[in-house]
């Protein structure tokens, strides 16, 4: 399947399996890793696993790390969409959203509840190693696309690879049960955020 095809979705099932993906909190312009959490639900109702990884603090691993976590998971042939919290993993780690569809042959959507600011992100990036490849792949999250999820609140921003408009938003729509994300994103959130309080807490306590 090439970068440029999109996968068809004849109904959008209310138990649609979607993995929500995102990484835990870190201090910035440090050296390490982070922790990258995705969670397995069925609509926006039912939790059917988690999965882990580790990409490194503004390195350029990202992309290749969760495309290895999710095609090893047990889950990986129930799954039919992943979402990611943005494209930038523990700060500017960035994630090639056409190449992960590439890689799992799984349409992926990107949200971000504040609208990206590319000149800022590119200027960031230039202070980065590999700056070509980095905003190579930024380019590659294509447009952004404004979603009212629910009626009188806040939009999210949402980018796609492998999808088409209609079907992302309907996903995203079907699937944010609790909040203006999908519940596998929102739970992912909470996960890798515990995570990372716990690991500073072991830290602080020797």
């Amino acid at each position: 399947m090439s970068e440029d095809e999109v996968v068809k979705f004849r109904q959008v099932k209310p138990e649609i399996r979607v993995l929500g993906v995102d990484d835990g909190d870190f201090i910035p312009h440090t050296k390490g890793l982070v922790d990258v959490v995705g969670v397995v639900y069925r609509g926006g109702y039912w939790l059917d696993g988690v999965m882990r990884t580790q990409v490194e603090v503004d390195g350029t691993d990202a992309t290749e790390k969760i495309a290895a976590m999710i095609v090893s998971s047990p889950h990986y042939d129930q799954l039919r969409v992943v979402v990611l919290d943005g494209v930038t993993f523990a700060g500017f780690n960035v994630i090639d959203i056409k190449e992960l569809f590439k890689r799992l042959k799984l349409p992926i959507i990107t949200l971000t509840r504040e609208k990206p600011n590319l000149e800022e992100i590119k200027r960031a990036l230039e202070n980065l190693p590999q700056f070509e490849e980095r905003w190579e792949a930024m380019k590659n999250a294509g447009k952004t696309i404004e979603v009212y999820v629910r009626e009188g609140e806040h939009p999210v921003y949402m980018q796609i690879a492998g999808i088409s408009e209609k079907d992302a938003e309907k996903i995203v729509k079907n699937t944010s049960t609790r909040s203006n994300v999908p519940e596998a994103l929102r739970v992912a959130h909470i996960i890798a955020s515990g995570l990372a309080k716990f690991k500073e807490k072991l830290t602080n306590d020797d």
